[in-house]
């Protein structure tokens, strides 16, 4: 083979993530790139026939529709491994497979991964070896911490991908380039001009047989420790000299240092809700307590809502609201940024001078911004209309671009040790408050938009 192969060894390869978002990934990845040449090698606790591996990787290729001579070479060369990969001796024989500059995919839950990392203490490691790791990062900042020491005793910081899809290269650049390429938004870009930033994650769906992670881990965990929280350091960090991946990374890690949660109080700041039973687009959800391998003494929340403030110069005195949640009446991906009130009025104006709101929705990336102007007829009267933009879509889907990271062995737009132990410790002042219930945990149907006393955050215009 050429030397230009590389080999993509999955851990955990037998789990629902890798068949339906990293396999699709390597398809449209070697669909696009085809003189990518790439040996993957998927391993796992389930008992997998060559045939049932392949069946798998043919169906995920599928769906991105992927073809092309680099598609069919891992075809025909993927292989499946039942093995204990916490074993240093079966860790070894998988490695040996390995042809190239081998990276390891770790799809497994926290725990595990630092068994995996305490076995590859005892080996060899190939030059230039890229290890990738889902997300959650440990389950508080001690147990960060100690995952980044022992990474560290492996491999070289620029070595290791903390992956977080949701900093896809689209949507940050589409992020930096509104910010950064137009004078009209950064000058305003700062606590004079902005009053509030809402980051918004809503789904429709529901648990959809995810018990086993999600029951443990809930909203806060799931969304705004890690995905919400990267998303509002690329919002709200200052201008990056390059895209060079310390630039960047460093940007983003000044603003989640100054993140606390707002007025030092979760009691205030935070919320939390879980759903009952209701319907949602035609479809009967059971009550989140109902479903299949959920704990009700856990009190896992389905709805997560935090509020934080950023102790900076920019930024000093604006609340950001993060929230996600599930089961909820309407799917709502975006960041609405609301801008302060105009001072004053000239009189003979009627109506009311609603504040400008620009809305950047995630999946698909588009923006509007919505403003007051004069509207038809009177034109003393004021009115609303709402301006639209779609951003260029990227070349490939963000678990793509982050796959291309992985293989190119550019970590840019990875999660830096540092951050993901910082992001734990914004957090966890929210999880102690919520594990001693000093905040409620309150309910909503299935299908509505939350319990009915919270407050309403920034809605698009009508």
């Amino acid at each position: 083979m050429s030397k230009s192969t590389q080999t993509l060894l999955v851990l955990g390869a037998s789990g629902d993530m890798v068949s339906r978002l990293l396999l699709p990934a390597v398809g449209q990845l070697l669909d696009q790139q085809s003189e990518r040449r790439l040996l993957v090698v998927g391993t796992g606790m389930e008992e997998l026939s060559h045939d049932d591996w392949l069946k798998r990787v043919r169906a995920s290729f599928a769906t991105v529709d992927a073809s092309g001579p680099a598609v069919e070479d891992v075809l025909a060369r993927t292989s499946y491994h039942r093995a204990d990969v916490t074993d240093t001796d079966q860790l070894r024989d998988l490695i040996g497979r390995c042809e190239g500059t081998p990276a390891i995919y770790f799809a497994l839950p926290p725990a595990v991964t630092a068994r995996v990392c305490t076995a590859l203490a005892d080996l060899d490691l190939p030059d230039g070896i890229q290890l990738a790791l889902e997300k959650p990062f440990g389950v508080d900042p001690q147990s960060a911490e100690a995952l980044n020491a022992q990474l560290a005793d492996l491999v070289s910081e620029a070595q290791v991908h903390r992956v977080d899809h949701f900093l896809g290269r689209s949507t940050v650049l589409n992020l930096l380039g509104l910010r950064f390429a137009n004078r009209i938004f950064e000058p305003l870009w700062n606590r004079d001009h902005i009053a509030s930033v809402d980051i918004v994650y809503d789904e429709v769906l529901g648990l959809e047989g995810r018990a086993g992670y999600y029951d443990h881990a809930g909203a806060l965990v799931d969304m705004i420790q890690s995905h919400l929280l990267q998303v509002m350091a690329v919002v709200a960090m200052e201008p990056p000299s390059t895209l060079g991946e310390a630039d960047i990374r460093g940007a983003k890690a000044a603003v989640l240092r100054a993140t606390r949660v707002a007025q030092g109080s979760p009691e205030q700041s935070s919320r939390r809700a879980r759903y009952t039973a209701g319907e949602v687009d035609g479809r009967s959800l059971p009550a989140y307590v109902d479903e299949p391998g959920v704990d009700p003494t856990h009190q896992t929340e389905t709805l997560a809502e935090v509020t934080f403030e950023i102790d900076s110069w920019r930024w000093a005195g604006v609340p950001f609201t993060l929230r996600s949640g599930k089961a909820l009446g309407a799917r709502r991906r975006e960041i609405a940024i609301t801008f302060r009130p105009v001072p004053h009025l000239p009189v003979g104006l009627t109506g009311t001078a609603e504040p400008t709101v620009l809305r950047i929705y995630l999946a698909p990336d588009q923006l509007s911004l919505e403003l007051t102007i004069n509207g038809e007829g009177d034109p003393y009267d004021l009115s609303r209309t709402v301006l639209g933009a779609t951003f260029g879509e990227g070349r490939l889907s963000a678990y793509g671009e982050v796959l291309e990271g992985i293989l190119d062995r550019d970590p840019a737009l990875a999660v830096r040790g540092d951050t993901a132990v910082q992001c734990w410790t914004v957090v966890e002042p929210v999880v102690q408050a919520w594990r001693d219930d000093r905040v409620p945990l309150e309910e909503y149907p299935a299908g509505t938009s939350g319990p009915d006393r919270w407050p309403a955050l920034s809605l698009p215009a009508s």
